[in-house]
């Protein structure tokens, strides 16, 4: 990498560093990352989250391991609905399986020599009895025997571990209060995890990109209220919708942000939590962005957004004094602490109008719809405040607001106070728009 894009990055990252130091985030992955040795490079990244104060619990899978231990035993188990059903037989294999796992994801945090990027961490993992477990019974006839649920997770014991600076490994295996042994699906141990401990973040690594639309492309984010609309597609399936239920669950329930990413690619956690637009697909409680009533913090952001569209013409140049005044006038399109637009809105109550300037927004942004959204909220606070009409005066951007119900007007049209602010320098055209 260039040394000027490792410090670009590297300063892009750092908004990120100081707001999650000191969150906790569990991190699911299965027993794939163990067979095919990509646990060391995720263990790489998981030491990195550990020296930036970030309180991390692992929640390690093992099915392949588990199969192989079976087929090895020449044992069969059969699954429905998902779930295998553990008889004691397949339970004291698949006791050995996870054990076996645990070891080989506590070997790959351990690992310190020189030259590795693990060397001098010193990291300390702690695995135990933090996940208890109860028998998922029968249902719909079916015995599912030594296969169990989460009961309850011992987060007072957990949350000593993080403050200790440890990282807390859990296993797909629960203890009930008999001391039964119970399988539990790792997916499953993750989410209990995250909600019991509020956890910031739950990150599932998956075999796909992400969630895809109709056409094949990655959906970056997604809110709780888009879930049900993806899990109506007959096209997602398996693993993939596992996933989103579980999210459903965790966003329902406390935990803030989801992410699924792959895990076929080097450094995906890293890219997924410390770029702005990350690698996979990010499930959220909130929008990832909003708009809001911009603030006098906000200038400083607005005036980067804008700057480049006044150099070329196409917005009226407006000091930092003058938008200090009218910050109120003005709604932001805040992503992940970055003012990615703006547009601003001047009512003018007497005519029953009020005009929309400013429509900005950042151009790696565009082409999605980001701008029809600033519109359309400016729309709507001028009806809450009665108004007939919004105008908009263009000079560059006329056909855009043509193709939204905007109507040509004349200059005599405009309120008068509007009319005397007129630059016949510009000779800016005159929009209209009913609400």
């Amino acid at each position: 990498m260039p040394a000027d894009s490792f410090v670009r990055s590297f300063r892009e990252s750092s908004p990120y560093i100081h707001r999650f130091r000191g969150q906790t985030f569990v991190i699911n992955f299965g027993g794939d990352a163990l067979a095919d040795g990509s646990i060391r490079s995720l263990a790489h990244d998981i030491a990195l989250l550990n020296s930036l104060g970030i309180n991390v619990v692992l929640v390690h899978g093992a099915g392949p391991q588990i199969d192989a231990a079976l087929l090895a035993h020449q044992l069969r188990t059969e699954r429905v609905n998902g779930k295998r059903i553990t008889d004691l037989a397949a339970m004291q294999v698949l006791r050995e399986a996870v054990g076996g796992a645990r070891l080989v994801v506590e070997a790959a945090l351990s690992e310190g020599q020189t030259g590795s990027p693990m060397a001098h961490a010193g990291l300390q993992v702690v695995s135990g009895n933090f996940i208890i477990a109860q028998p998922l019974g029968v249902l719909e006839g079916v015995d599912y025997q030594y296969t169990g649920q989460v009961r309850r997770v011992a987060t007072e014991a957990i949350q000593r571990h993080l403050a200790a600076d440890e990282i807390v490994l859990l296993s797909p295996i629960g203890v009930s209060p008999t001391g039964t042994l119970f399988n539990i699906r790792a997916e499953e141990v993750a989410v209990a995890a995250a909600l019991a401990l509020h956890a910031a973040k739950l990150v599932f690594f998956m075999d796909e990109d992400g969630v895809t639309d109709a056409q094949g492309q990655l959906i970056r984010q997604i809110t709780l209220s888009e879930l049900p609309q993806l899990l109506a597609r007959e096209d997602i399936q398996g693993g993939l919708r596992e996933h989103l239920h579980s999210a459903a669950i965790a966003c329902t329930g406390n935990v803030d942000r989801v992410h699924l990413i792959s895990r076929h690619v080097d450094g995906a956690l890293l890219r997924e939590l410390f770029t702005r637009d990350g690698l996979g697909t990010l499930i959220s409680r909130d929008p990832f962005e909003h708009l809001r009533t911009a603030t006098v913090a906000d200038i400083p952001g607005i005036l980067d957004l804008i700057r480049p569209l006044e150099e070329r013409g196409v917005l009226v140049r407006r000091s930092r004094e003058r938008l200090e005044i009218e910050a109120d006038h003005f709604v932001v399109m805040e992503r992940d602490g970055k003012i990615i637009g703006c547009a601003a809105m001047y009512p003018f109550p007497d005519q029953g109008m009020a005009e929309v300037a400013c429509l900005a927004v950042d151009s790696r942004y565009r082409h999605q719809g980001r701008g029809e959204r600033l519109l359309d909220y400016c729309h709507e606070r001028a009806r809450e405040q009665a108004l007939e009409r919004i105008f908009v005066l263009s000079t560059q951007t006329t056909h855009w607001f043509l193709e939204r119900n905007f109507r040509p007007g004349a200059l005599e049209d405009l309120p008068v106070p509007r009319q005397h602010l007129y630059n016949f320098q510009r000779r800016s055209q005159v929009f209209f728009r009913k609400l």
